[in-house]
């Protein structure tokens, strides 16, 4: 058990130093800079603009309605960028180094196949929860600072996006294992973009009062549980928010979104390790 844990240290160490080298992470922070560069700025305009507006009492709360749906946009870029970084840190996770005659030393001795995939996936997981969870309280900060804005439940909210890019992370992990790395960047994002859509139109379903369409965005939650847990994170920020000012940001795509249940968590658990069983299987039959 013990040289187990080391190899799983070693692999992991090895792998969050490599994520970190990855010029591709120079390019995210670069990215990242410039959005919340821009969202400051969005921001102190926005309330300005607020204030003026808002001097004469009224039924709608207009720097919550501001606030909670400028923190939904920023959750919203949160993920994706999360999503960007959970692609390349996982680019050559297994394919890659496996076609670069990388793999075959560790996988035969003294690595085996099941510790190199954990190691990777707990590299890839600090890297990107690190992130997103940087990101989204700066995000938080900034909208307090600029409009007075504080949501309801912000620790809801990052513990949602956090769990959604671990998903996120074992899902690039398992695409490795059966596709070369151009062809799983683009099978990710393009599960990421059927992900968000399926939320919008959830919301487009309550709208509407159509229950095909919400029928359709909550099996979609659940086959892609991500978009569930980052529609939880959404709706957490809202949650007491009531009135007028509630209804009309329950309809808006960034200030609110459902609340999937208490199962929503123990599901994404299980989910989680059914993904990371079946990258292993995949794994142990892959011939390197």
């Amino acid at each position: 058990m013990r040289p187990a844990l080391t190899d799983l240290r070693t692999i992991a160490g090895y792998a969050l130093r490599e994520a970190v080298r990855r010029k591709v992470l120079l390019v995210v922070v670069v990215l990242t800079v410039g959005f919340l560069a821009l969202y400051a700025f969005g921001n102190v305009e926005v309330f300005k603009e607020v204030s003026r507006a808002s001097q004469a009492p009224g039924a709608i709360k207009e720097e919550v309605l501001t606030g909670s749906t400028l923190l939904g946009l920023a959750m919203f870029v949160t993920l994706f960028l999360g999503t960007v970084l959970a692609v390349f840190v996982t680019l050559n996770a297994v394919r890659g180094d496996a076609e670069r005659g990388l793999l075959q030393p560790l996988v035969v001795r003294p690595v085996g196949r099941s510790t190199l995939l954990l190691g990777r996936f707990l590299a890839a997981t600090v890297v990107c929860v690190l992130y997103v969870q940087l990101v989204y309280w700066a995000a938080v900060a900034i909208t307090g600072a600029a409009g007075g804005y504080w949501p309801d439940n912000p620790v809801v909210g990052g513990l949602s996006l956090a769990a959604a890019v671990t998903i996120l992370v074992a899902l690039a992990l398992l695409g490795t294992t059966l596709l070369s790395s151009t062809a799983n960047g683009i099978a990710i994002f393009m599960v990421f973009g059927a992900g968000l859509a399926a939320g919008l139109l959830g919301q487009i379903g309550s709208a509407l009062n159509s229950h095909t369409l919400e029928r359709i965005s909550s099996i979609a939650s659940w086959v892609l549980p991500f978009e569930a847990l980052y529609q939880d994170g959404l709706q957490a920020l809202t949650a007491d928010v009531a009135g007028v000012t509630g209804v009309i940001v329950q309809l808006g795509p960034f200030g609110g979104a459902q609340d999937a249940g208490p199962l929503l968590y123990p599901f994404a658990v299980a989910y989680l390790l059914a993904a990371g069983l079946l990258a292993d299987r995949v794994f142990r039959r892959a011939d390197l």
